[in-house]
C-alpha cells in the first residue's frame, strides 16, 4: 500500500467527483489529503476501478474507498465492506494536524496528544 499526498493530475477530475459524492452522501466537508495506490486508477484507462482516498475534515481523518466508472462524467458508488471497524489508515498524513496544533499552542502553555488504537 502506497500513500501519496500529491494527487496525480490525471486523476483530479475523478477524485473531485468522488469527493463530491462522499461529501453529499455523508453530509460532510472532507478535503482530500492523499490517495492510496494511485497507479491502480491511472492504469484503469477508463474502466471501472476502486479509488481509495484519505480524507480529512477538521481533526477527523478517514479512509474511504469508492468505485469509479467513467460514463460521460463519472459514476461513483460505495464499495461494500470498504469500512473496517476501527478503520485502518486513519492517521492523518504528516502536517494535517499542524494548523490545529499551532492554534492550540497559541492558546495554552502546553497540549497533551493522546493516541489510542488509531484514534486521536
Amino acid at each position: 500500500m502506497r500513500i501519496v499526498e500529491e494527487i496525480p493530475a490525471a486523476l483530479h477530475a475523478e477524485i473531485d467527483a468522488a469527493l463530491a459524492w462522499i461529501n453529499a452522501t455523508q453530509k460532510r466537508s472532507f478535503k482530500v489529503t492523499g490517495i492510496i495506490d494511485p497507479e491502480i486508477a491511472e492504469r484503469a484507462g477508463g474502466a471501472a476501478h476502486d479509488l481509495t482516498l484519505i480524507l480529512c475534515e477538521g481533526d477527523v481523518c478517514v479512509r474511504e474507498r469508492v468505485r469509479v466508472r467513467a460514463v460521460g462524467g463519472f459514476e461513483i458508488a460505495g464499495v461494500d465492506g470498504a469500512r473496517e471497524d476501527p478503520p485502518a489508515e486513519i492517521d492523518p498524513l504528516p502536517g494535517a494536524r499542524k494548523g490545529w496544533l499551532d492554534r492550540a499552542l497559541a492558546m495554552h502553555a502546553f497540549v497533551v496528544l493522546v493516541f489510542y488504537r488509531g484514534f486521536w
